[in-house]
């Protein structure tokens, strides 16, 4: 073969491994395009279009004046942990009016008009509290979908605006048991329970930023090896009372008693009772004195020795003289039957404590010692 022949043969190789490569994938661009925060966000980026220069903490809708049922949306944005308070975050919102429309006015423009006149900006604070004042939305006319407020979230200091869960109601008969397990709680459970004082529904929604949102930097939110996410709906179950006032019953904590504040007082069957029994005393106490305003449950597995485990919580309940506090059991915290599987416990861990309010998860702790450092720690929150 000659040298010019060879050289062509040579070029035509290369060629055609080349386009081989890049027909299978293998060859790779010389830069990634970095992931979007969120993973994309239809509609989110019309939060830019008439932003004001200054955001209140407080703001109040154009369907307020002239609600018939008023709704005011109050809370705070924490940082990923879901303990510290985020500043200078911007909250942007957009729902339908009370006929289930995003109704327009003279002052929308372009994409601004899909998301309707009532929308608007809350930017926290030091404190990271925001508030919102509106009208309750009305669902789609026509439609299943259950009457909500869209949230998108812009932090500071990362680059792309998210959404999170939707705000919907707990009592809107459109909110199914299927939808209500649909969202991805993203930033939290989106599920509000308003109670009406003077004629106005207020509600309690925070934010943890971060929760579920696709590549989110650094994210923190798993705060413990046990139990589900702060920010999260602690989910319903059936454990069987041993002791208290639903004795003999499959009472569900949090369907039964969860509008207020509760502790759940998960334990691993175990030898050691002098620890377990300051726990029950200091919780006995707490619950006196914070009355109808708190529940306690405590969630004991029983493996294999149903019947012995049943003896050992009646005789603590009557040794220690509970009067309040629910002594509970279910066969294993993984246990199916009883659901409360989804409250994802660690088997391996002595005990864990879940702080609720309103249902949603404020705090959670393992393995606690029965001591007054501990002891402050868990009424912390309750405060």
């Amino acid at each position: 073969m000659t040298k010019p022949i060879f050289l062509v043969f040579l070029l035509l190789t290369l060629i055609s491994c080349q386009s081989r490569s890049q027909q299978t994938g293998t060859k790779r661009p010389a830069t990634a395009p970095a992931a979007l925060v969120g993973g994309g966000c239809d509609g989110c980026e019309i939060m830019f279009i008439g932003m004001p220069d200054k955001i209140a903490s407080a703001d109040t809708s154009l369907g307020w004046r002239d609600a018939n049922t008023k709704l005011v949306v109050s809370g705070t944005v924490y940082q990923n942990d879901g303990r510290t308070p985020a500043a200078d975050v911007i909250i942007y919102y957009w729902q339908t009016d009370e006929q289930g429309f995003y109704s327009k006015n003279a002052e929308l423009k372009g994409a601004a008009i899909r998301h309707g006149a009532r929308r608007g900006w809350l930017k926290t604070g030091t404190d990271g509290k925001y508030t919102l004042s509106t009208n309750r939305p009305a669902p789609y006319p026509s439609r299943d979908m259950a009457a909500h407020i869209h949230l998108a979230i812009k932090e500071p200091n990362i680059a792309d605006e998210y959404y999170v869960d939707e705000l919907v109601f707990d009592d809107d008969p459109l909110l199914t048991t299927a939808k209500r397990k649909a969202p991805e709680n993203r930033g939290g459970s989106g599920v509000l329970r308003p109670r009406e004082a003077n004629g106005i529904l207020r509600a309690e929604h925070d934010i943890i930023l971060g929760l579920h949102i696709p590549n989110y930097p650094e994210n923190k939110a798993n705060n413990s090896e046990t139990g589900l996410f702060i920010g999260e709906e602690s989910p319903s179950f059936t454990p069987y009372h041993a002791w208290g006032p639903d004795r003999g019953s499959k009472a569900c904590p949090v369907c039964k008693y969860g509008r207020n504040l509760g502790i759940l007082y998960f334990v691993k069957k175990t030898d050691r009772m002098e620890e377990m029994k300051k726990w029950l005393s200091f919780l006995e106490k707490l619950s006196q004195e914070k009355g109808d305003q708190l529940k306690v449950y405590m969630i004991m597995e029983a493996g294999d020795e149903w019947a012995k485990t049943k003896q050992v919580l009646e005789r603590l309940g009557c040794e220690l003289d509970i009067r309040r506090l629910a002594l509970t059991m279910v066969p294993s915290f993984q246990d199916e039957a009883s659901e409360v599987n989804p409250n994802r416990i660690d088997p391996e861990a002595a005990s864990t404590f879940i702080v609720y309010k309103g249902r949603v998860i404020i705090d959670t702790y393992e393995n606690l010692e029965p001591n007054e450092a501990d002891f402050r720690e868990l009424t912390r929150k309750l405060r």
